[in-house]
């Protein structure tokens, strides 16, 4: 295949060199020949025919490289590694719920009872049998001598104790001393059953009576 190549190549440089030896020389002919026509005295020599031209080269053939060889990889070695050392931890079970059921809560306490109504009493006043707390033995020893004798009239003021807290003379009977006598006596001595109001209640009252002084048979 090259060296057809290579005699096309030569062939048409010939070709070539061919063509223009001829175009060069008529043209020289002609130039000759009028010159000599004009200049019958000068001989003009003909140049001489250039030279062939030479072949071009022929291309040079690229030499491809070759390929790189292939290297195959190292062998694979394959090395007996201990495995790691596996640590055991000890992890504590989860705690084990025991669902409980629910707890009801406490029932609400009971309202309390309603106070019962309100029994209405009839007040009533302090009360004691006041003659029973002076006798003749209490008679002042002074009175019997000035054989004074009489009534003495008082209002005694009783606590819800039933003590008595007040003792006042309303009526004199003309003697001081049996007067004077019958305040202390009931007021150390009377005891009372206490008043009470309405709702039964003890309360502070009042008592109002009478004392008649005799003086004593012999």
């Amino acid at each position: 295949m090259s060296g057809n190549r290579t005699v096309s190549i030569v062939f048409v440089a010939l070709l070539h060199v061919l063509l223009g030896y001829a175009i060069i020389t008529g043209l020289a002919y002609n130039v000759v020949k009028k010159a000599a026509e004009d200049l019958k005295t000068f001989d003009v020599e003909e140049e001489p025919p250039p030279p062939p031209e030479e072949p071009p080269p022929p291309p040079e053939q690229q030499v491809e490289a070759p390929p790189p060889p292939v290297v195959s990889p190292p062998p694979l070695v394959r090395t007996n590694t201990p495995p790691p050392p596996v640590s055991t931890v000890n992890v504590a079970p989860p705690p084990v719920i025991t669902p409980t059921a629910p707890v009801a809560p406490p029932a609400p306490p009971a309202p309390p009872p309603p106070p019962p109504p309100a029994v209405k009493v009839q007040p009533a006043k302090a009360r004691a049998n006041l003659a029973s707390y002076i006798t003749d033995d209490d008679y002042p020893q002074d009175a019997i001598r000035n054989e004074q004798q009489g009534t003495t009239g008082f209002r005694l003021d009783v606590g819800p104790d039933g003590r008595v807290t007040g003792c006042t003379v309303t009526s004199s009977s003309g003697s001081s001393s049996l007067d004077n006598t019958t305040c202390r006596l009931l007021r150390s001595r009377a005891r009372f059953t206490p008043a009470s109001d309405s709702s039964g209640a003890k309360t502070s009252d009042s008592v109002t009576g009478r004392i008649r002084w005799q003086l004593p048979a012999d």
